[in-house]
Parts: structure tokens; sequence; C-alpha cells
């Protein structure tokens, strides 16, 4: 697939700093996110990566790995990602607690658990820079364990955050007032719906779409509004106010979590 211009240049300078740091570390480099499924924007999306390496970094690698992320420090899009090893790939999430991992420009030496989701984004849409093609890779998946990690997910982070802001509806905050809040929020829940209701992997954009596709109209205002803001597309808003489009927000937020637990329950044969 052809990438970006932004995200190649980014991961050609990163590949020269690594390399000019800690020479024959990343033996491996991969992008997953929203380079690998076809919805990078530069003016939101982050370049998400997997450094591979035989063994994890030791003291000494993970020193120079914080200079090479320090360097990058001020570039936009964020190289976020995290320090695998090969082995690493084949286990899963369970064999990674405790590598290196950087997010908006915020360098951990260690981690805790990580999803699911980015070893089967990898799996299956993975964008090789460096190393092996994926396809010729080792990657673990687990459709029994995405699936319950997604359903989760809907509660502790997705239904907390609803509930943190429920307030806001009628007395708009910094948060509710904001376009980027509305497309984080209704592409956020929806990527989740589409995961337990199809077992596959989609972009904000591709979430979005699978919302105008299955739920009924009374929620394709507020869907549509989320992906206008997306797409930075720059044409009127869909709502007179804040108020009116968080409300709906939440509406939208709790009524697909409820309908993407009754997903994740019938594909347990719960339901």
């Amino acid at each position: 697939m052809s990438m970006h211009q932004r995200a190649a240049e980014l991961v050609a300078d990163y590949l020269d700093l690594v390399d000019a740091e800690a020479g024959g570390l990343v033996t491996g480099l991969y992008l997953e996110g929203s380079v690998s499924l076809g919805d990078f924007r530069p003016h939101a999306s982050d370049v998400d990566f997997i450094a591979v390496s035989e063994e994890p970094p030791d003291s000494a690698a993970i020193a120079a790995l914080e200079r090479v992320h320090a360097r990058l420090a001020d570039r936009r899009p964020h190289f976020d990602g995290a320090y695998l090893t090969w082995r690493d790939l084949a286990v899963g999430p369970a064999a990674a607690v405790g590598r290196p991992s950087i997010e908006e420009a915020r360098f951990r030496t260690t981690s805790g658990r990580l999803s699911p989701v980015t070893w089967h984004t990898l799996a299956r849409y993975g964008v090789t820079c460096r190393g092996p093609a994926v396809a010729e890779v080792d990657v673990w998946s687990d459709a029994a364990e995405l699936a319950a990690w997604q359903d989760a997910n809907l509660d502790e982070y997705w239904g907390r955050l609803l509930s943190r802001t429920a307030h806001l509806a009628d007395r708009p905050g910094p948060f509710a007032r904001t376009d980027a809040a509305t497309a984080w929020t209704v592409t956020g829940v929806a990527r989740l719906h589409y995961t337990l209701s199809t077992g596959d992997i989609t972009s904000k954009d591709g979430a979005g779409r699978h919302a105008l596709r299955v739920f009924p109209e009374q929620w394709h205002r507020v869907v549509r509004g989320g992906l206008r803001v997306h797409r930075a597309e720059n044409d009127q808003s869909l709502y007179p106010d804040a108020r009116t489009r968080w409300r709906d927000v939440l509406a939208f937020g709790e009524m697909v979590i409820a309908d993407a637990h009754r997903c994740y329950a019938e594909g347990r044969g719960e339901g």
C-alpha cells in the first residue's frame, strides 16, 4: 500500500535515529493503526508502530531509545508504539508486559498489558517497514480474547467517559464543546461495536460508515457529525449548538454500548 508522505518521512527519520543510537536493535518495524487501516489523516492521526528486537532492550538500549524519542518529541504526527520481541509477537500480550512504549511523545520504560487489538491489527493489516513481511511472521491472535477485551472496554473506558460527561449535556464544558470530543466518542464506541459484531478491526472512518449501515436513521445526524469532524470537512455543523449535539452523543454512546454487549453475548451463545 502507498503511505502518506508525512508518515513515510517520520518512519525514515526514526530508522535513521534508532540505527545511529542503537544499531542492530530494531530488526523489524511494522505499522498498525490508522496508517495500516487506510485512514491516516495528518491533522489528527498518529503513526502507530511496533518495533521488534531479538531480546528485550537492556538499560543501555532503553537510554538510547529515550534519546531517539526525545528527538522526535516535537514532530507531528506523533510516533507512538511499543518495543516487542519476536517471541512477544508469537505469544501475545501476556508475554509483553513491561516492554518499553511511547504515547504522545511520553516514553515509558515499562508498560502494562498491551491491547490485543494491536496484535490483531498487525496480523491482518500491518505494514512492513523493516524485517520479514507480516504474512511471514508468527503473530498471535485469539478471537475470544479480542472480543472479551473489547467488551470490557465498553464499560471500563467508554461507559465511564459518558458518565463523567453526562452533566455537560445541560451545561457544556470544555470537553463537550469540542468537535474532537464528538468525533472521538462517536467513532470510538462504533469501532468496538464493529469488532464485536464482525470479529474484524476497522478504522474510525470505517466505524462511522458501519454505524450508518447498522443503526436506525435517528442516529445518522450524530454519526455524520462525528465523521465530518474526523474527515476535516469544512461544511456547516449539523447541530445548532454544543448542548444539543452532546445530548445526542451521550444517547448514541449508551445505545451502542448496550447493543455491542448484546453482540458479545450472542457471540458467546448467551443470547
